[in-house]
């Protein structure tokens, strides 16, 4: 099942409009282990203790560490997760999560928010950038991280079909071969006004997550231009 919020192109003007899907968020304690969508699985072993370890089928690249399941992390830091994507390949991705800010629903001029849910979300957006350690290629799927927000609830970023300027969004190009690294701003939406508490790489139930908390800066709001007044 594909968890993403997709932007899918309506046609009404001359401007491409879109609209966010009607997916709903995944409660944490209600998602099963096939609820990972695009996030795959992780395709890692972990003892009681919460270490991990690649599986048989998704070499360790030598001098690598896995990051432990359970493991808290500041923005800025970064993880080292065995992944593996929808298709069944398997690598060695470095996640890191730089930055989250708030966004305004004025940032989204020009798409359509024709629902409750859209229009009574709160938005964020986070800088990440994902780098591939491992063999496999990955490419072509979403950045596996989620949002979650006060609720405890698994937000699943949104998928945009034009581009948002505000904070351009990108899957994994692809090819997303060893040593590729991508950069790219990630757009959550947590109904009802709910606050996001952290990112999260979770993807299976039974998989500890991996956390990223710390300071989310305010939005932006642009600066209005003055007008200069007329001689005479």
């Amino acid at each position: 099942m594909h968890n993403e919020r997709v932007l899918a192109p309506l046609r009404r003007t001359p401007l491409t409009l879109v609209a966010l899907a009607t997916a709903t968020a995944l409660a944490l304690s209600g998602c099963s282990s096939d609820s990972s969508g695009d996030a795959g699985s992780s395709g890692s072993a972990s003892s009681s203790s919460g270490s991990a370890s690649a599986s048989p089928t998704i070499p360790l690249p030598s001098g690598v560490e896995l990051t432990a399941q359970g493991t808290r992390l500041a923005f800025g830091k970064s993880a080292v997760v065995a992944y593996t994507a929808p298709g069944g390949t398997g690598t060695v991705l470095e996640l890191t999560v730089s930055s989250v800010r708030r966004g305004r629903l004025a940032d989204f001029s020009g798409f359509i928010l024709d629902d409750g849910y859209k229009r009574k979300a709160s938005y964020y957006y986070a800088r990440v950038t994902v780098e591939n350690l491992g063999e496999g290629d990955v490419g072509g799927v979403a950045v596996p991280l989620y949002g979650v927000n006060g609720s405890d609830t698994l937000l699943p970023p949104v998928s945009f079909t034009t581009p948002f300027g505000t904070c351009p969004s990108k899957k994994l190009p692809a090819k997303f071969a060893t040593g590729t690294k991508l950069s790219t701003c990630l757009v959550y939406l947590s109904p009802n006004h709910g606050k996001l508490v952290s990112l999260s790489y979770r993807p299976t139930q039974d998989f500890n997550p991996i956390t990223w908390t710390g300071a989310i800066a305010k939005p932006t709001v642009p600066k209005k231009t003055k007008k200069k007044a007329g001689n005479g």
